[in-house]
């Protein structure tokens, strides 16, 4: 069992919650509810493991707050 971090952000357009997994291509989903999108990205993820090792391709650090 693995753990990835996901980042969420919602779409203003939408509504919708849309998330993806840092330095993972194709690693990425959306959904209604943020429950929605969990299951979306779990399923993404265990599609892209089928196909062989996952490599991350970056390390997610963090967020940093920007005043300008």
């Amino acid at each position: 069992m693995s753990t990835f971090t996901a980042v969420v952000e919602r779409c203003p357009d939408t509504g919708l919650y849309v998330g993806y997994i840092p330095g993972l291509p194709g690693g990425h989903s959306q959904g209604g509810t943020l429950e929605e999108l969990r299951e979306n990205l779990a399923e993404v993820i265990r599609m892209l493991q089928q196909d062989g090792d996952l490599v991350i391709e970056s390390e997610f650090v963090g967020t940093q707050t920007l005043t300008v």
